[in-house]
């Protein structure tokens, strides 16, 4: 049975895309800036894989439209999506083609950081084709892995533009971080690497002990040499005021119909959100 979409509304835009942009318009015009997120994850059939392909490539298209670039020609993509457990060179060949259409466009795409099974392969493709597209392309890093501070190393090396967030996929202690002290103190350290770098850091996080932290690190820096991010439909008021008080703020925007398993790790990481859906399902 397909649960009903409503139950996702509070964290997913729409279904469509074209029902996202009324969405992505209003973020806009409130001063948020908007990354694009096509929902779906691990692809395991070639057919898919390039059907992905062509749909993120189209969607560099539609995002070209939009007048303001840094506000509004961002999008999120997954390497899985385009068959990177089946064949990481395969799956570098749809991400050039990807990228192709997104510099065309003046559209930038960050690459997106899902399990640690894949997480070596991510930074390698990444690495891959970053010299080829070193305006266009992006990546994110998960805090609480131990790999991360080699992989910060590696980015600032590079002068990438990473997006930094604590992690969101339950990993074991050997290769992650546990406890939540741990796991901000390294956030910090890395913020504070990637803020000293040539790159343009993205902060990602919901946690207000890190937004304190964050806020002291860039209190004599220029606030557009970065960017804070938050995810659609999470604490909305805390983005209109970060955007109130002279910060860049962007809003991850993800749409599409492959929902559910989004919208199961959102109910996980906190309980108010499990509240929110059940308190109103049976609003109009």
């Amino acid at each position: 049975m397909r649960l009903p979409f409503v139950l996702a509304r509070r964290f997913v835009a729409a279904e469509t895309f074209a029902d996202t942009v009324p969405v992505l318009e209003s973020l806009h015009s409130g001063g948020l800036h908007t990354t694009l997120d096509l929902l779906g994850e691990y692809i395991s059939d070639w057919k898919k894989a390039e059907e992905a392909a062509q749909i993120y490539a189209g969607l560099a298209g539609h995002l070209g439209a939009f007048s303001d670039a840094h506000a509004a020609r961002n999008m999120s993509i997954k390497l899985s999506m385009l068959g990177q457990k089946l064949d990481e060179h395969r799956c570098e060949t749809l991400l050039r083609g990807v990228l192709d259409h997104a510099k065309a466009n003046q559209v930038f795409v960050r690459l997106d950081m899902e399990g640690s099974d894949i997480t070596e392969s991510t930074v390698r493709l990444f690495e891959r084709v970053y010299p080829d597209y070193p305006e266009s392309v992006g990546i994110v890093l998960q805090a609480y892995l131990h790999r991360t501070a080699e992989d910060v190393a590696r980015m600032v090396a590079l002068g990438a533009r990473v997006r930094l967030c604590k992690g969101a996929y339950k990993e074991p202690a050997r290769l992650a971080l546990q406890d939540m002290p741990s796991i901000r103190k390294a956030y910090l350290s890395y913020a504070e690497q990637l803020l000293n770098g040539t790159g343009y850091p993205a902060l990602a996080t919901h946690d207000d002990t890190l937004f304190d932290g964050l806020k002291e690190l860039v209190s004599d820096r220029d606030r557009s040499s970065f960017e804070f991010q938050m995810l659609f439909g999470i604490r909305p008021e805390t983005q209109k005021a970060f955007v109130d008080e002279g910060y860049q703020m962007r809003i991850y925007v993800p749409y599409g119909d492959q929902w559910f398993p989004y919208f199961s790790r959102r109910l996980r990481e906190r309980k108010e959100n499990v509240w929110f859906v059940v308190s109103n399902m049976f609003r109009s």
